[in-house]
């Protein structure tokens, strides 16, 4: 069954060409699809409009089955959908319990809460030992280590990444995809990774689609992608 669904989805931004013109995919239930591509292929902008924050302007979007296009933000979110944006963003002035109790907030309460930011601890060692420090004072990789582990404390269905690894030291990305590829083998996570990261993102995937001017130019299993040569240098510049 199918997790995440695109059907010819076009999305834009005033009146200046589509940046994603009838678009579909298909992301199975607890997959992990690594969505590739260049600077302006329309990663960012296809994670957006999944979630409701850009204007779609035709097609439709379905999680579960179920039609999210016409519902707000909120409502997808209460749905199961989680977005960690570009940036590794978390209220700076809340400390590293409170963001992660805050990203809980609707879904558990009282001692499920704390079950569920215990767990996270689990899974990323360096912010229990920073549970009472500011956000402003983590570095980049805590940073985040924090904004993942406060989506999947609200433990979506499906989790959209956008550009996850950027700026971050290799050690650290290795082991913020070691608990994506985890988490969805463990629990049946789907994992939407948009990234520039080809390498890393290809090796925890289990198929990658490569975007080009807002639409598919590949989709195919993440091994079979990786070994395509012509592929490669066409359109993921390495």
């Amino acid at each position: 069954m199918s997790a995440l669904e695109c059907r010819r989805l076009t999305v834009g931004y005033g009146d200046g060409a589509p940046v994603l013109d009838e678009l579909s995919l298909d992301v199975p239930d607890g997959a992990v699809l690594a969505l590739l591509g260049a600077n302006g292929a329309g990663k960012t902008t296809l994670l957006r409009a999944l979630t409701g924050l850009a204007p779609v302007g035709g097609g439709r979007i379905l999680l579960d089955g179920a039609d999210l296009t016409g519902l707000s933000t909120e409502d997808r979110i209460r749905r199961g959908l989680a977005l960690v944006p570009e940036g590794r963003s978390v209220v700076a002035e809340l400390t590293v319990e409170e963001n992660l109790r805050l990203g809980a907030l609707w879904r558990h309460r009282g001692p499920a809460r704390t079950r569920a930011v215990e767990a996270a601890y689990e899974l990323f060692e360096p912010l229990a030992r920073r549970r009472d420090a500011a956000g402003h004072t983590l570095s980049g990789g805590e940073r985040q280590m924090l904004a993942l582990a406060r989506a999947l404390v609200a433990e979506p269905t499906v989790l959209l990444l956008d550009e996850p690894s950027l700026g971050l030291a290799p050690l650290v990305v290795a082991q913020l995809l070691g608990v994506l590829r985890d988490t969805a083998e463990r629990t049946g996570l789907t994992v939407l990774l948009a990234e520039q990261n080809v390498t890393g993102a290809l090796s925890i995937a289990d198929r990658g689609m490569v975007l080009s001017l807002g639409a598919v130019v590949a989709d195919r299993p993440a091994a079979e992608l990786a070994a395509d040569p012509a592929l490669r240098r066409a359109y993921l510049g390495f």
